[in-house]
């Protein structure tokens, strides 16, 4: 359809019907203080509407709606990638040899230096590039949606976001995101209102009604927009997401603009068919990305650990080299002035300089900088860097990371953070939209004192598995009755129905009948036939509601469930069903429901509402109209929500809904029939994690509800800042004596696998945190649902006492806060709470009070050792300072995971940020590390690939640390041995091809396909991920030991093959011995050559005694590359002289044919190896770890003969100790179940043995 013309506007009018949300007050230019502020710094922004070519020049030129997350541009790269690279410690030595190997000092050729320096730098570059180059690409998409906007003479054409200018008029789509910061000037609802879903800005689930200007009404089609003009004065920029101060100039008349009619970037339009607007603020000043902060650089804990490592070896590296650089001045100044044959006397060598022995040795120094530099692996970075980026892929590639639904996978934006997924100890997670679908199921509901519904949670059900009961009954045998058919039963059918334990010990003729009765309710769970919608009890479905004794009770029941609302009815998927959209998803939950028990809402007019109810007495579906007379509708301060309707018969109801403790302090004497009852099955659906609301109805007598109408139609016309208060009280008056028909229970349904997930980071010991933007309520019923929370849990609720609350001050707000937190820790600290779990359940204010810098001291320890904490009610930068402040008082490795706006804070302040790339904006997956389909797929992130990553990465380091000293090392040696002669024992060619190619690949394929245990073990065993939370395979300890490792062997390595070429002479000389058959002595050719030869080998199958997980490419690489060495010194030695210098034929004639030569490897190699042989041997024995247990358990297969209760026992102990999580609920719940089994056991037996019979 072009343009809006040939579309029906909506001819409801909510603003007459709401008493609250709507209203516009007739606001003055003089009444509103913020008027006196335009023109003035910060509120100088001008908008000429409809004429964006007037902002493409000063003054009034303002950025395009173009947003960029990149961290670099065209411009910017080069320097800043150059900065990034440098600031490691070791590129920075590197740097300083390349420069110094341009001069005369350098003991290599000046190539072998500088190009191992430019590949590597160059290597890191390419990557960073490349990553971001993808977020480029994501940036291109989210700017390239398309949006209607108007170009002149009432014309719309699809233009993208990134070419939207401030002035342009837009037309916006239901369903659709408002692509920058918007002036709302009409919708499809005939005065100007439209519902706006700001989930993805704060986390609220309930819609937000904005309303356009009066004088705005009239544009209402395409056409109305081709002379329309006017200019916004307005705020400059700003990050604040609730205020927004300006005016509007149309027809030389100047209006007030207020927060209500601003339209903000990444919330979306919703129940309204389009609306029109303005663009006032483009790109990067819409609000939205103002809230939000450049990505910070993010280095992992073990890649700055690392940096300490090297400074380790660099002390290492200037140590010998002053040992090297005295050493020479010493023999410089006493022995090498006597060797007649160096001319040491007329030389004019700096190096050699006999009046200068302190010079001489300084320069040497210089040179040993450069000549040890292997012991600093400047490789190490670049094979980290390619090692990273294939774990990347490899996770990105991995199909059980991939949704179905979605047909999205998960998304390594960085691989600078491999490792650090694996030392997780805190995640911080957002509520909706991350843990939940924001869809609302109807599961349960309590009429007149009995629930329905009743089918078994998984709770109950792995419980009663675990203590192979059946949940819906117990069986008791009676072991001082003989008789096998005088046995009871017990059904936990229904709190309230007392009459299924009297028939449990009435005899077995009833319990036969109730459990015909209990058969009724399914215990099936699943995904419902539809949405919204997901009861299961036959006694209501069906209409069988209709056979209650209460009937009318159920009945009105049904009436509140269809009337008190604010939905509208539109077409659905299937004959004679409908679908709603409503203020908030509950509310649809409810019409689908009531829809199903027959009482369908059809049909909405201004005043009257219309259902097809089912009659129980005709059995028929007949049309019902309900007069409207008032809306109450729902807001936070009254937590409920009421409708005032007559019916046809001129009867006058208020039909009223809300929170339980709201609506049980409004009851009559005579309507609290069922309080008892509804309030233990409140406790079951809370335990549940339900959202529960109280039903209530009144009957008015029609002289009572004139004189109330009149007092509140005059508190309607209240003009002041007092007005929502008039209103409050004036609806209070009517909302009194009210009758208690029941509740019901609604379910935010959780993405799927989201329970068994936190089940399984719990178990790996990771504490959680839900911090989120709805309501305590609502928080604290998905903490139950998700398992965050459980039965048995102390909680202690942090929320300002009313009296501190209403003062407002600092001072009094601090002292209630601190006094709360003292009676926490003296809870806390008592004998019988030591160990049992704590829950923290903080609101948003008293959050703000308890982060401040006096009072966080007091705050943050007690949270920290809670072990569940949840925050509500939370704002964006509350969730960005509270992962600041807990990851820097704890010093754990954080991870922050949400799916909105609001939480781009939070996900760029923690260590680790993953954005859910799920139905809502872009703008938390833009600002993440790591982005998910769902929240489920954070397990197995985690807990395997996390774990694989952090091992394979640390062995990799320790790897590297230990093959580079045992090569460097041999060079010190040689140059003590050769009295510091500053000869290189290695051919420059060996050097150079060392860390590039004959050590490169082995490590390489350690890095990216080394698994201690599969994943399915890793998902089994949660608490193996623990050895990377404690950091046990890159700790000093194990550093020091592998750099020990690397000093035996190299020690090993130069010591035999001196000793094989050389040994001493009765007068203690070295002499040189007969190195072949033919008396031929070894020269420095030679030694190097077998002394590399016996590195490689080493060093090779070191790798492979590291090695757990081997496949082809394993055995290809590091095998290949010790062959790859024998074919190198074969071709080497093949080219001539002048090429190949001393290496000229040195495999085929000299070390080819001597038997020494082979002997010595083996020898050499063995020995080598020998003390890492023996320390892994003992460990394995004595000190295993957990992956040892578990390798030898699956390799050896010691748990086969015995019913795999080695293997049972191991997964129970991984479950022990935790305190949150399914498992562990799973196991509360089992504790009461024992409790209840054992107090109802006494008392059947207490009731037969005291029975006359």
């Amino acid at each position: 359809m072009s343009g809006s013309a040939g579309r029906r506007k909506r001819k409801i009018r909510w603003s007459k019907l709401y008493s609250y949300g709507c209203f516009r007050p007739p606001y003055t230019l003089d009444s509103d203080p913020g008027q006196q502020l335009l023109g003035q710094p910060g509120f100088s922004r001008v908008v000429f509407c409809n004429e964006p070519q007037l902002h493409k020049a000063k003054p009034y030129k303002y950025p395009k709606n173009y947003v960029s997350t990149t961290t670099y541009s065209i411009v910017t790269f080069l320097p800043k990638a150059f900065f990034e690279q440098f600031r490691r410690v070791a590129n920075l030595y590197f740097l300083l040899a390349a420069v110094l190997s341009s001069t005369s000092l350098a003991p290599f050729n000046r190539i072998s230096v500088i190009a191992p320096l430019v590949f590597v730098v160059g290597v890191s570059m390419i990557k960073e590039a490349v990553e971001d180059w993808h977020r480029f690409l994501q940036d291109l998409n989210v700017n390239s949606r398309t949006v209607s906007a108007h170009v002149g003479g009432g014309l719309f054409v699809e233009k993208t976001w990134q070419g939207l200018c401030v002035g342009d008029v837009v037309k916006v789509n239901k369903n659709e995101y408002f692509p920058s910061d918007l002036l709302l000037l009409s919708s499809s609802f005939e005065d100007g209102i439209c519902y706006v879903e700001t989930m993805n800005l704060d986390g609220e689930t309930n819609l937000k009604c904005k309303r356009s200007l009066e004088a705005t009404l009239d544009l209402a089609n395409d056409q109305a927009f081709s002379g329309f003009r006017a200019t916004i004065r307005c705020e400059d920029p700003n990050p604040h997401l609730y205020t927004f101060v300006g005016n509007f100039e149309l027809n030389n008349v100047t209006h007030p603009l207020c927060p209500a009619t601003l339209l903000l970037r990444d919330s979306k339009l919703r129940n309204t068919d389009y609306i029109y607007g303005v663009v006032v603020f483009s790109g990067p000043d819409t609000k939205a990305v103002r809230n939000s902060t450049r990505s910070p650089s993010k280095r992992s804990r073990i890649e700055r650990k690392m940096d300490l490592v090297i400074y380790l070896l660099f002390s290492m590296l200037l140590l010998i080299s002053v040992v090297t650089s005295t050493g020479f001045a010493v023999y410089l100044k006493s022995e090498m002035a006597k060797w007649w044959y160096l001319s040491l006397q007329d030389n004019d060598d700096e190096l050699f300089k006999l009046s200068k022995p302190q010079v001489s040795g300084f320069f040497q120094f210089v040179r040993a900088l450069i000549l040890y530099g292997y012991l600093i692996p400047i490789s190490l970075y670049v094979s980290i860097e390619v090692v990273k980026v294939l774990q990347a892929m490899l996770i990105n590639k991995d199909i059980e990371l991939y949704d179905e639904v979605t047909c999205k996978s998960v998304q390594t934006r960085t691989s600078n953070l491999n490792e650090e997924l694996g030392q997780v100890e805190m995640i911080l997670t957002d509520k909706t939209g991350t843990l939940t679908c924001n869809q609302m199921e109807f599961r349960k509901c309590s009429i007149a004192g009995v629930s329905y519904g009743g089918n078994v949670n998984k709770i109950d059900r792995a419980a009663s598995k675990r203590m192979n009961v059946e949940v819906e009954s117990f069986r008791f045998s009676m072991d001082e009755l003989e008789t096998a058919s005088e046995s009871f039963e017990m059904f936990e059918f229904s709190v309230a129905d007392a009459s299924t334990e009297k028939a449990a010990l009435a005899g077995h003729k009833q319990m036969q009948n109730l459990s015909a009765e209990c058969s009724r309710i399914s215990s099936v769970e699943g995904e419902p036939a539809i949405k919204g919608f997901n009861f299961r009890d036959d006694r209501l479905m069906k209409r069988k509601w209709i056979y209650r004794s209460n009937l009318f009770d159920v009945t009105m029941f049904f009436r509140v469930m269809a009337l008190c609302h604010t939905g509208i009815p539109v077409e659905g998927d299937q004959a004679h069903k409908l679908k709603y959209e409503a203020d908030s998803p509950e509310e649809v939950s409810f019409l689908i429901a009531a829809q199903e028990f027959g009482f369908q809402f059809f049909q909405r007019s201004q005043s009257v509402m219309h259902l097809k109810e089912f009659d129980p007495s005709s059995g028929k579906v007949v049309e019902r109209k309900y007069k409207l007379l008032n809306l109450l509708e729902f807001c936070s301060a009254r937590k409920r929500m009421s409708v005032i309707v007559s019916n046809e018969d001129g009867e006058i109801f208020l039909l009223c809904k809300g929170a339980d403790n709201i609506i049980f302090d409004m009851l009559a004497d005579n309507g609290r029939s069922y309080q008892q009852a509804t309030t233990l099955h409140l406790s079951d659906y809370a335990e549940d994690g339900f959202r529960t609301l109280a039903f209530a109805y009144r009957k008015l007598d029609a002289v009572e509800y004139e004189k109330w109408n009149s007092t509140f139609t005059k508190a309607k016309t209240t003009i002041g800042p007092e007005r929502e208060e008039v209103l409050i009280e004036a609806s209070a008056m009517i909302e009194k004596d009210l009758i208690l028909l029941g509740v019901v229970a609604v379910e935010d349904k959780l993405q799927k696998g989201v329970p068994e997930c936190i089940d399984k980071l719990a178990q790996a010991g990771i504490k959680i945190w839900l911090l989120t933007g709805d309501k305590k309520e609502t928080a604290i019923n998905i903490g139950f649902a998700c398992s965050l929370l459980r039965q048995d849990m102390k909680q202690f609720h942090l929320i300002l006492g009313k009296k501190s609350a209403a003062s407002n001050r600092l001072k009094e707000m601090k002292e209630d806060i601190l006094n709360q937190l003292e009676g926490f820790q003296k809870v806390k600290s008592e004998e019988g709470n030591k160990d049992a779990p704590l829950a923290l359940i903080v609101d948003g204010k008293a959050l703000e009070i308890a982060l401040r810098s006096d009072v966080k001291d007091q705050f943050l320890p007690l949270a920290v050792d809670c072990a569940s904490v949840i925050c509500c009610r939370v704002s964006p930068k509350q969730k960005a300072l509270i992962t600041r402040l807990v990851k820097k008082h704890t010093g754990k490795t954080t991870l922050a995971i949400g799916d909105g706006a609001n939480d781009v804070g939070m996900i760029q302040e923690a260590d680790i940020g993953v954005g859910i790339s799920g139905m809502e904006g872009m703008q938390a997956v833009m600002a993440s590390d790591i982005s998910l389909p769902q929240f489920r797929f954070l397990g197995r992130l985690l807990i395997v690939h996390g774990h694989w990553c952090y091992k394979r990465i640390s062995k990799m380091i320790l790897y590297f640390v230990y093959k580079n000293i045992a090569f460097g090392l041999t060079l010190f040696y040689y140059e003590v041995y050769t009295r510091f002669s500053g000869e290189v024992l290695y051919d420059d060619w060996y050097m150079a091809l060392f860390n590039v190619i004959l050590t490169s690949l082995p490590v390489i394929s350690l890095g990216v396909l080394e698994q201690d245990v599969s994943s399915e073990v890793c998902l089994k065993f949660p608490a193996l991920y623990q050895q990377g939370q404690k950091n046990i395979y890159f700790t000093w300890s194990r550093i020091i030991g592998w750099i020990l490792n690397g000093i035996v062997a190299s020690l090993v390595i130069f010591l035999a093959n001196i000793c094989t070429i050389s040994t001493f002479d009765k007068h203690g000389i070295v002499a040189e011995k007969a190195f072949n058959k033919d008396g031929h002595v070894a020269d420095i050719t030679h030694l190097g050559a077998m002394t590399y030869t016996c590195i490689i080998w080493t060093v090779n199958c070191q790798i492979a005694l590291i090695i757990t997980h081997f496949t082809w490419i394993q055995h290809l690489f590091i095998w290949g590359s010790i062959v790859i060495w024998y074919i190198f010194l074969f071709f080497y030695g093949a080219l001539p002289p002048a090429i190949s210098n001393r290496g000229f034929r040195v495999l085929v004639e000299a070390l080819g044919p001597a038997p020494i030569y082979w002997l010595v490897t083996l020898l050499v190699v063995v020995a080598a190896l020998l003390p890492y042989f023996i320390h892994i041997a003992i460990q394995r024995s004595f000190y295993p770890l957990d992956d040892h247990v578990i390798q030898e358990m699956k390799y050896c297969r010691k748990d086969i003969g015995n019913n795999n209760l080695i293997w049972e026992r191991e997964q129970n102990n991984s479950v022990m100790m935790t305190q949150i999580g399914f498992s562990a609920r799973v196991d509360a719940r089992i504790k009461i179940m024992k409790e209840n089994l054992n107090q109802k056991g006494q008392l059947i037996y207490r009731s037969v043995t005291s029975s006359p019979m």
